[in-house]
């Protein structure tokens, strides 16, 4: 089975003494693994760094088998947040949930063309706010419905919370998140409790029932608040 596409690694893992195994999340073919032979070539390695988009030439003998992947690069994401830890982090956790929730195989463009806005807002003072709208989004994309858009539904306290239930659990969410205030002075830790709003709802609707193990980069970002 052969095909040519793009798409943003998720994994890379090292296999044999010169190659990786790799999970790629692909415009036209969902989320993906292959072997890239000489991935640990210096000339590869440089750009097959997790976050990054690449082409892809996907070659295999057929459908059960694994294939292998040719690569080039498209653009480097990655590199940009060398010097930035918490960017680093939010784009560490944004690959780390996609490998642990796409399904094989299955086409999601939706999430695919989400994932790309939210990249070209990390650049953003406020990438923050875009990060948790990207987690909320990525939950209804996954078929797991929440309306957070009617206020009334809400009660609120004088800490800027609202608190509120979905399916008997009960949640708090800064009232920044419902009304869409895009602004880059969020305080820590109203900023924290979007981060536990946003992963409760995860560990609730999908990592507890599915016995998913949450991404342990995602944890580490709540620590940055």
């Amino acid at each position: 089975m052969n095909w040519e596409d793009e798409g943003i690694l998720l994994l890379k893992k090292k296999f044999r003494e010169n190659a990786n195994l790799v999970n790629i999340f692909t415009k036209n073919h969902g989320k993906t693994s292959g072997i890239v032979y000489g991935g640990n070539s210096r000339k590869i390695r440089n750009y097959l760094q997790v976050g990054n988009r690449l082409y892809l030439n996907h070659k295999a003998k057929n459908d059960n088998k694994i294939g292998y992947f040719q690569t080039e690069l498209i653009e480097p994401i990655s590199p940009k947040y060398f010097d930035d830890k918490i960017r680093s982090c939010v784009l560490g956790c944004t690959t780390s949930i996609l490998n642990c929730l796409l399904p094989d195989l299955q086409k999601n463009t939706d999430i695919y063309k989400a994932l790309n806005i939210f990249f070209k807002n990390l650049d953003s003072d406020s990438f923050i706010f875009y990060y948790l709208k990207w987690e909320i989004e990525l939950i209804q994309q996954l078929g797991y419905g929440i309306n957070i858009g009617d206020k009334s539904k809400f009660n609120e306290d004088q800490d800027g919370l609202l608190s509120f239930k979905i399916d008997e659990f009960s949640y708090e969410i800064p009232k920044f998140l419902v009304g869409g205030e895009i602004h880059s002075n969020y305080s820590n830790q109203l900023v924290k409790k979007g981060l536990i709003f946003t992963k409760n709802l995860f560990l609730n609707k999908i990592f507890n029932v599915n016995n998913i193990q949450f991404p342990r980069q995602r944890i580490i970002l709540e620590k940055y608040f």
